[in-house]
């Protein structure tokens, strides 16, 4: 028998892990097994989300120049009527598919959508549509037929009906009525596998998130479970003996006509932040000058005092901004935190902002960088390319305030807050694992409680030994493999601790947007890695409950003095603070809470407030993970 040869080949129905409890692979591990594959495109499709497709693209980005043509969509199951993939061909038709996701998304409970037949009945313009037939196509072809005509009319020129071919039993039966319900429609047939996984080496793992999608184990699932592992991404070979050539071939017709990238997507700053007349650079340089002459005020005989090296570094600052076109992010954050102060709410700006003049010129941070003597280099590199990263701190108990506030300024259409991606660690991933291998909850309970941090990210045979269970037995096996492979896969979306996107158009045209479990809260679908993949700027808007806390021990002195007293009011440097700190008393005097961060001050001995930055900076996870540092030994002679 004459071996089939591979044709060329694109698939166009795709779902990752960020189909949650449902793909069995990573973007990126759908990308490699593409490439190995031999295909021409690969499209991620993951129901009703985006989630997954900057991770896709990430990985696209490292191939060789024309290797694979990525492709994003997205899957929807109307709720009455068929199942749909929709694909982008170019940057609007993306802004389209997104709006629409976030119409769905935002009419349902978190981790829901809800979309109809109407909310399609003028189409997608842009987009192209693949009607999906359901499982039992065999016994309804009817309905097939029905769905063919509706989405041909709503898609003229753009419609298709998709062929997965799984080696079920009624395959020549399906083949038959897809091709008569396409036919009947005057609509083509493309060819797909549906992969849900990159290998067959994920069946178990699909098998076992089925179970955890309908909250069943795997004995009680029956029929829920797929019949075999043929969703992965087949060879092309394997292809070639179950489609026809044409239905192939229109797979490669489609991806010829999408061209959208996510490298196409452009944040645009909201414009209000800008007074009529006047460029963000302009107004950035005024504001910065405003504040330089507030900070460094005049002597008596009216000169200024503007130290000549803060002067220079501003100067260097503001055309590094203006280079890398930043300034509007900066006027944001500045018009956030100028609303805060305007309302009494304590608000301090940390991390590598602290390392800038036109940061401490604007208000958002109190550090003197005159005195601080930090690199700017670290807040903003022209060589590194990655955008700016300011932490705010607000009083934890007034923080709403500023919420409500961007919410009010811009509107909901406008902001919302970055996800979280909650991922499988190694508990939480055993006991779903074991719950649907039918494990009892008490035992996976035990066990789960004798994991510690540094076992890792993988569950260790030697753990499940101490619980009381046979490593060697199968069932636990099982269990074990099943569990590792689960760990890193994402579990929900959940929102952001407090990083706004803030957008000047429609934020769905941008990302989609959904529902977050706390009222009043919308999230996006991205997280703040892929943010920073897309080069995308957030807000970080965070609470802090110690500046609450100093909030209340200024009214108290004030009190107490029967007079004001402010955060300037405080003396600086004072010798006993240090004193304090140095036997690692930190309370009530100094923010140093961790064991780590405490066991390093009696060994440092800081004296002034630059040891101290030096003292937490290199208690952090990269010093400690390079050897640097170790702070629970003593130092060595």
């Amino acid at each position: 028998m004459q071996a089939v040869q591979p044709i060329a080949f694109a698939e166009l129905y795709a779902r990752s892990c960020f189909s949650f409890l449902t793909g069995a692979s990573h973007p990126e591990e759908l990308v490699e097994q593409a490439v190995a594959h031999g295909y021409a495109a690969l499209a991620i499709t993951d129901e009703c989300s985006m989630a997954g497709i900057v991770r896709a693209w990430s990985a696209w980005k490292t191939l060789p120049e024309g290797t694979l043509h990525l492709i994003i969509g997205t899957s929807l199951h109307l709720a009455d009527g068929p199942e749909l993939v929709l694909l982008a061909t170019d940057r609007a038709a993306y802004g389209r598919l997104s709006s629409l996701i976030t119409r769905g998304r935002r009419a349902a409970d978190k981790g829901r959508y809800h979309l109809t037949r109407a909310d399609l009945d003028a189409g997608l313009p842009g987009c192209l549509a693949l009607l999906l037939p359901p499982g039992d196509v065999a016994c309804n072809p009817q309905q097939l037929a029905d769905d063919a005509d509706w989405l041909a009319r709503r898609f003229p020129g753009a419609a298709w009906l998709a062929a997965p071919l799984l080696l079920g039993p009624d395959d020549t039966t399906r083949r038959r009525h897809i091709a008569a319900a396409a036919a009947g429609a005057g609509i083509p047939v493309v060819a797909t596998g549906a992969p849900l996984m990159h290998d067959a080496s994920r069946r178990r793992l699909a098998d076992v998130l089925t179970a955890l999608r309908h909250r069943v184990s795997l004995d009680e699932a029956g029929t829920l479970l797929a019949a075999n592992a043929e969703q992965r991404l087949q060879p092309r070979s394997v292809l070639a003996r179950r489609h026809p050539p044409e239905w192939l071939a229109e797979s490669l017709a489609i991806a010829a006509r999408c061209h959208f990238s996510p490298g196409e997507l452009r944040y645009e700053y909201p414009e209000e932040i800008v007074p009529p007349g006047l460029t963000p650079s302009a107004h950035l340089r005024a504001l910065v000058g405003q504040g330089l002459r507030r900070r460094y005020p005049p002597g008596a005989d009216g000169s200024g005092r503007i130290p000549t090296a803060v002067r220079e570094q501003a100067l260097k600052e503001l055309a590094l901004i203006a280079e890398l076109r930043y300034e509007a992010f900066f006027l944001t954050v500045e018009d956030i935190v100028r609303f805060a102060r305007s309302r009494d709410i304590l608000c301090q700006g940390r991390g590598s902002a602290a390392n800038s003049v036109v940061c401490y010129a604007l208000g958002i941070t109190e550090v003197d960088p005159g005195e601080a003597r930090l690199l700017f280099e670290r807040f903003i590199s022209r060589e590194r390319n990655e955008p700016p990263d300011i932490d705010v701190d607000f009083e934890h108990d007034r923080r709403e305030e500023v919420i409500q506030y961007i919410y009010t300024k811009y509107g909901r259409s406008r902001a919302a807050l970055a996800a979280t991606v909650i991922r499988y660690r190694p508990r939480s991933a055993l006991r779903d694992v074991g719950r649907a291998l039918g494990f009892d909850p008490g035992q996976l309970d035990h066990l789960s409680r004798r994991l510690a941090w540094w076992d890792g990210l993988q569950v260790a045979a030697e753990r499940v030994r101490e619980a009381g269970l046979d490593p060697a037995s199968p069932r636990v096996r099982m269990l074990l493999a099943l569990a590792n492979q689960l760990v890193g896969f994402p579990r929900h979306l959940s929102q952001h601790v407090g990083g706004f996107i803030i957008s000047r158009g429609p934020l769905a045209e941008l990302v989609p947007v959904e529902n977050a479990a706390m009222a009043e809260r919308t999230v996006i679908q991205w997280d703040k890695d892929d943010l920073e993949t897309l080069g995308l700027l957030k807000v970080d808007v965070l609470a802090l409950g110690m500046l609450s806390a100093i909030r209340r021990s200024l009214a108290l002195v004030s009190q107490q003095r029967g007079q004001p007293f402010t955060m300037a009011d405080i003396p600086r440097e004072h010798p006993k603070v240090y004193d304090m700190l140095c036997q690692a008393d930190a309370m009530g005097v100094f923010q140093v809470e961790s064991r780590a961060q405490m066991s390093m001050l009696p060994r440092l001995k800081p004296r002034c407030y630059y040891d101290l930055v030096v003292e937490v900076a290199i208690v952090r996870p990269g010093p400690i993970q390079g050897g640097m540092v170790h702070p629970y030994l003593q130092a060595r002679d």
